[in-house]
C-alpha cells in the first residue's frame, strides 16, 4: 500500500463466445445504478456499441458515460491498463470507481486475465479478482461447444454462467434444446449459478460479489465461494427408483439420449473433470508446497482452476486459503479462524484429462503418516513421470 489502508478494487471478468451475448448483457448491466460507479476496460469500443451508451465526456483512451461509469480500452496490455486506472483514481483525474468489469474477446481465454490478477504485486495490493462471468448462448450453445474449446473452458472457470437468447428457442424441442444446455453446463461447471439472462435473472447483484470476500459481510465466505456441495452431489450415484429432477432430465438430454441432437464422441468438455477432494488430516506447509509444485510442473496447463481451504499442521485452527489457475497460484491467505463447523480441507478442481483419484493419492501421500512425504515425493512425481511419458 502506497498511504494507509485501501480496500483492494472488485475486478470481475466477463467472457463468452463469439455471438454469445456478453456486449448485449454488458450494455443492459451498465445501464443499472448499482454499476454507475463501475469501470469497464474492453478491447475496442466498437465491439460494446459505446454510442448507446450517452458518452459525456472522453478523456483520451478514458470515457466517462452519461451513468457515471467509465470505460476504457486496453492500452498496452492488461497490466498497464489497470495500474494506470487506478493511478488517475488517486490523482482524482477520473472517477472514483469502485469496481472493475474486464470484458474478454469472443475467441479469448480468459486463464492469462486471470494470472495478470493473481501473479502482479502491485495489482496483487490494488485489486483483487472476483470472479468470472460467462455467456452462453441457449441456441447455438451446444454446437459451440462441440465445435471449439476456447467456449469449454470459458465456461468452466467461470463463477456465473448467463444462459442467453433463450427466448428464441419456442414449443417442445426449444425446451428440450435449453434443458439440454442447462445439464450439459451444470455437468461441466456443477460450482457455477445458471441465471437466465431473458428473464431478468442475471442482474448485478446475482452476478457480481462472487468472490471470497463478502462485502455485506465484511468477512470471507469460504461455503459460498467454494460450493462444494455442487461437487458432491454430482459425484453421489443416483438412486434406483428415484424420479429424476430436472437437471437429472437436463443431463440425460445433452448428448447421451435420442432427443435428435448429434454431438460430436469426441467432444471437447468430455476431457474436462469437475469434483472435490476433501480430507480431516492436516498437511505441512512444506508438503503442500511440494503438493502445489507438482500440481503446477505436471499438471500446469490442464489444472484449469482450484479452490480450496486448507488444515495446516503447524496450526490446525488457521486454515490457509488457496486458489489456482493452471500453472499460477494466488498468494495463499491464512484465516485466523475456520468460518464454519466443516473443519475439513476442501479443495474443488476443475481439470483437463486428469482423475480425481490421482489427485486425491497425491493428497493422501503428504498427509499419510506411514509415507513420509519425501518418500512420497519421490515415488509420485515417478509415477506422475511415467504417466507423462
Amino acid at each position: 500500500m502506497t498511504s494507509g489502508h485501501r480496500e483492494p478494487i472488485p475486478v470481475s471478468i466477463l467472457t463468452g463466445f463469439l455471438g454469445s451475448g456478453k456486449t448485449t448483457l454488458l450494455n443492459r448491466l451498465l445501464q443499472d445504478d448499482a454499476l454507475s460507479d463501475a469501470a469497464v476496460i474492453i478491447n475496442e469500443f466498437g465491439e460494446i456499441g459505446i454510442d448507446h451508451l450517452l458518452v459525456e465526456t472522453a478523456d483520451d483512451n478514458v470515457f466517462e458515460m452519461a451513468s457515471g461509469c467509465l470505460c476504457c480500452t486496453i492500452r498496452g496490455d492488461l497490466v498497464d491498463t489497470l495500474a494506470d486506472l487506478i493511478r488517475r483514481r488517486d490523482d482524482g483525474t477520473v472517477n472514483a470507481f469502485n469496481r472493475v468489469i474486464i470484458e474478454t474477446t469472443g475467441l479469448a481465454d480468459p486463464a492469462p486475465v486471470l494470472h495478470t490478477l493473481m501473479n502482479q504485486p502491485f495489482l496483487l495490493q490494488r485489486y483483487r479478482l472476483e470472479g468470472v462471468i460467462c455467456t452462453v448462448d441457449a441456441v447455438n450453445g451446444l454446437v459451440t461447444l462441440d465445435a471449439h474449446e476456447e467456449s469449454v473452458k470459458q465456461a468452466a472457470v467461470a463463477d456465473r454462467l448467463v444462459i442467453t437468447k433463450a427466448d428464441l428457442l419456442s414449443g417442445i424441442d426449444g425446451e428440450d434444446q435449453l434443458h439440454a444446455v442447462i445439464g450439459r453446463l451444470r455437468k461441466l461447471n456443477p460450482g457455477a449459478r445458471q441465471l437466465e439472462a431473458t428473464t431478468g435473472e442475471a442482474t448485478p447483484q446475482a452476478l457480481f460479489n462472487t468472490g471470497l470476500y463478502d462485502p455485506q459481510s465484511k468477512s470471507v465466505d469460504v461455503r459460498r465461494w467454494l460450493a462444494v456441495d455442487a461437487y458432491e452431489v454430482q459425484a453421489r450415484p443416483a438412486r434406483r427408483g428415484r424420479r429424476k429432477s430436472r437437471s437429472e432430465d437436463a443431463d440425460h438430454a445433452d448428448g447421451h439420449s435420442d432427443h435428435g441432437h448429434a454431438h460430436d464422441v469426441n467432444r471437447h468438455d468430455d476431457h474436462i473433470r469437475s469434483f472435490s477432494v476433501t480430507s480431516d488430516a492436516a498437511i505441512s506447509v512444506w508438503g503442500f508446497e511440494l503438493f502445489a509444485e507438482l500440481l503446477r510442473s505436471y499438471h500446469g496447463p490442464n489444472l484449469l482452476r482450484l479452490k480450496g481451504i486448507v488444515k495446516l499442521e503447524d496450526d490446525p485452527e488457521r486454515p490457509m486459503v488457496v486458489h489456482g489457475v493452471q500453472h499460477i497460484f494466488h498468494p495463499p491467505a491464512r484465516l485466523d479462524k475456520w468460518p464454519d463447523d466443516d473443519r475439513r480441507t476442501r479443495m474443488v478442481f476443475i481439470t483437463r484429462d486428469i482423475a480425481q483419484a490421482e489427485l486425491e493419492q497425491l493428497f493422501k501421500a503428504f498427509t499419510d503418516p506411514v509415507r513420509g512425504g519425501a518418500e512420497a515425493f519421490r515415488d509420485d512425481t515417478l509415477s506422475l513421470r511415467r504417466n507423462t511419458d
